[in-house]
């Protein structure tokens, strides 16, 4: 049904003259006409004979028909397949000098339109010239100049010539339009394959539409033995961590393909690990007019020169920063020792605990550099067990209370007894420690940190809420990046380099958790932390 329907569509595009004119067609559809005028003479009571001029008419179409069909008119010059149209109203001229001419020469329009697709302006002449000469002429002399027939046979000539021009006209506009739109799209099809990043686009069905060819490089990458043309095709896709093939359904393309717009998914195409390449892939739906979906397109950046430089870069942090661990810890033991003893005079003490505070700091920036190494590794590595997450809350709130008191901010506390949970006991405690630490950092003197813990459904939630400096919106989408800080932290100066909570949502999210914030500025900040109770999850009040 599909192929009949091609081809029924194919003949209407040739009949409404929309595709470059078919002589057999056009031919074949004249001469379908002037019989049909011929049979209703016949059933109007007209008389026609074997000689006479109607039938004469009829065998030159019939003669015009077989050259259609027979010569192969794309072997000679563009300007022979215009004698069919010309022959054709000549045929009308004999179907004309008869008294009973019936409506034949309004069939001149046929074979002008033609000549006007064929030929342009010089068509729409040839058309009026070759009605005039070949159809008014020879019906006048013949019939004679009565005012019927004259009306009849002036306006035919200027109807058809009008035809022949008005299809000229139109023809010209549309191949000027034509021309623009070519200009336009080898333009845009330069600039897509001048840009150094891939570009796909797809149909609403998922099949490729349109390719550029930095992404040809990346399919001949990752489909070593070719590809369908179709979304979601399995090859040598990795994860972002390179190490496990991506499944159809996660593949960006197949994403896509469902309407899903997405930022920045990072893939490795490549089965070699020392050619592969990262990619970093953005999606965008498309729609029609009425909104309903139509397509996606997507771009593909290579980003393997940047993910390769952070290796780099963390393998340095990391080894440094084990570097600095060992020393730091003897700093930390002996500083310790030593403020035991009872016969330090006070000077001395409270330089030493000077040392130990600073020294514990710069202890945790290494532990919080090595943590950051370690997230660009993959998923942090966590130990579950039952761990009481309303005794490290107390902890991390008592911990901080020296440093609120002296600033004279204030520490609530809304916990139950206990509350037990499947965690990772030390980054856990991580992770309310950062999140009570930095509230009490942002939190001007005289104002107010609260700290709760409850279960919400099969969660505990976590939630420090602080009166402090606030957040502003443009910050609060890259709050969780590495090295990231607010704009108000720098202009305050307030201490820190922009990797607790970095650190703190990797954890969280290693826990099968998440974070989230609430902030607006000089309003202060609420952040919430929602993590699974566990397979068996169980409260004890005590």
């Amino acid at each position: 049904m599909s192929g009949l329907g091609s081809r029924l569509d194919a003949l209407r595009r040739r009949l409404l003259f929309t595709d470059e004119p078919d002589a057999g067609v056009l031919q074949g559809v004249f001469a379908l006409l002037f019989g049909f005028d011929l049979a209703l003479r016949a059933a109007g009571g007209s008389s026609l004979g074997l000689r006479s001029w109607p039938v004469v008419g009829l065998v030159v179409i019939v003669a015009g028909c077989a050259a259609a069909v027979l010569v192969p008119w794309d072997r000679l010059p563009g300007w022979s397949v215009g004698l069919l149209p010309v022959l054709d109203i000549a045929a009308l001229g004999f179907s004309r000098m008869d008294h009973a001419g019936g409506a034949t020469g309004t069939l001149a329009v046929v074979p002008a339109l033609w000549l006007g697709r064929q030929f342009g302006m010089r068509g729409a002449l040839v058309a009026f010239l070759g009605t005039v000469f070949l159809l008014a002429v020879p019906g006048l002399l013949y019939v004679g100049v009565s005012g019927a027939n004259l009306t009849r046979t002036v306006v035919i000539p200027v109807v058809a010539g009008w035809a022949a021009l008005a299809m000229s006209a139109a023809l010209g506009r549309v191949r000027a339009s034509l021309q623009v739109i070519e200009h336009q799209r080898r333009v845009s099809q330069a600039i897509f394959d001048t840009v150094d990043v891939g570009l796909l686009l797809l149909d609403r069905d998922g099949g490729y539409e349109g390719v550029n060819r930095r992404h040809l490089e990346f399919m001949r990458l990752a489909f070593p033995s070719g590809h369908d043309g179709r979304a979601g095709q399995a090859g040598e896709v990795y994860d972002s961590w390179g190490r496990h093939l991506v499944e159809k359904k996660d593949m960006p393309t197949h994403r896509a393909s469902q309407g899903e717009e997405f930022d920045d998914v990072r893939i490795w195409i490549g089965a070699d690990p020392l050619t592969r390449r990262a990619v970093s892939v953005s999606a965008r739906r498309v729609e029609d007019d009425a909104g309903r979906f139509a397509g996606a397109s997507l771009a593909y950046k290579d980003v393997t020169d940047y993910m390769r430089a952070l290796k780099v870069k963390d393998d340095f942090v990391a080894s440094v920063s084990h570097e600095l661990r060992t020393p730091l810890t003897s700093i930390v033991g002996y500083v310790n020792i030593v403020l035991e003893r009872d016969d330090l005079p006070p000077d001395v003490v409270a330089q030493l605990e000077v040392v130990s505070r600073n020294t514990v700091r710069l202890h945790r920036l290494v532990a919080d550099l090595l943590h950051t190494a370690r997230t660009d590794q993959g998923p942090m590595p966590v130990v579950r067990i039952p761990t009481d997450l309303a005794a490290i809350v107390r902890d991390c709130v008592k911990a901080a209370a020296p440093a609120a008191a002296r600033n004279g901010i204030t520490i609530e506390m809304d916990t139950p007894e206990s509350l037990i949970v499947l965690a990772d006991e030390e980054r856990i405690g991580q992770v309310v420690d950062n999140l009570v630490s930095n509230a009490v950092k942002y939190t001007h003197a005289g104002g107010r940190v609260s700290v709760s813990l409850r279960i919400d459904a099969t969660r505990a939630e976590l939630s420090v809420a602080d009166t402090g400096i606030g957040i502003s919106a443009a910050d609060r989408d890259r709050l969780f990046t590495r090295f990231f800080r607010t704009r108000q932290a720098e202009q305050r100066s307030i201490q820190g380099v922009g990797l607790g909570l970095s650190i703190t949502k990797s954890i969280v999210e290693s826990h099968g958790g998440r974070i989230e914030v609430e902030s607006e500025l000089d309003a202060g900040s609420v952040f919430r932390v929602r993590l699974p109770l566990g397979p068996e999850p169980r409260r004890d009040e005590r």
